[in-house]
């Protein structure tokens, strides 16, 4: 599994932990939900700046978007 893939299964896996939709992700970074929908499925890789937004909107430190589970 490829760094873009580790962050696409991190940010499913934190988003179903808090108990929110990928509309609502959406929302809370003002990254579309398309967007998220390639993020979780690996087939986009995100700027730094999209990864601190999905960090914050998660309440998790952006490393954990990037650590194997």
């Amino acid at each position: 599994m490829d760094v873009v893939e580790i962050l696409g299964a991190n940010v499913r896996r934190h988003r179903k932990l808090a108990g929110i939709s990928q509309e609502e992700l959406s929302h809370r970074t003002g990254i579309k939900r398309s967007y998220i929908s390639d993020l979780e499925r690996g087939t986009r890789n995100p700027t730094v700046k999209a990864l601190g937004r999905l960090a914050y909107a998660l309440q998790i430190e952006p490393d954990a978007l990037l650590r194997r589970s």
